[in-house]
């Protein structure tokens, strides 16, 4: 069975999405995938979509979500570390990447970003196969 995993920020444009889009890339097998955002983007940011693209990983019909479109309880709550209160999301195990958010920054910073991101979710999916997480 797949563990409900949602990677949640502010706006649900950058580092939530790429964190989505490599879940879904990396381990479809381990996790079902969602994101949100506390007060949603109206899309994603380009510099997120072109950077996954880069890397192989297209998330360009993706679009940033509200909590409403995630399930009420999720195994793994991962939050990108944006200073803001989240609506409580019954979890079972939840972490804090505390990432700085790279929108208004060179495209450099959304490549560092992304390769961040792939490492945790790398780390998560090797948790989740040990049943360290749950």
């Amino acid at each position: 069975m797949k563990l409900k995993i949602a990677f949640v920020c502010t706006g649900n444009s950058c580092r939530s999405q790429i964190a989505e889009g490599w879940a879904k890339y990396l381990g479809n097998d381990v996790f079902e995938v969602y994101s949100a955002g506390t007060h949603p983007s109206e899309k994603v940011n380009q510099n997120a979509i072109n950077v996954m693209k880069e890397a192989g990983v297209d998330i360009s019909c993706h679009y940033p979500k509200t909590f409403d479109d995630i399930p009420y309880e999720i195994d793994v709550l991962i939050t990108m570390g944006c200073g803001v209160v989240c609506p409580f999301v019954p979890n079972k195990y939840e972490e804090d990447w505390g990432l700085p958010d790279p929108v208004g920054h060179p495209i450099e910073e959304f490549r560092r970003i992304r390769d961040i991101i792939k490492d945790k979710v790398l780390d998560l999916f090797a948790k989740a196969k040990n049943k360290e997480i749950l």
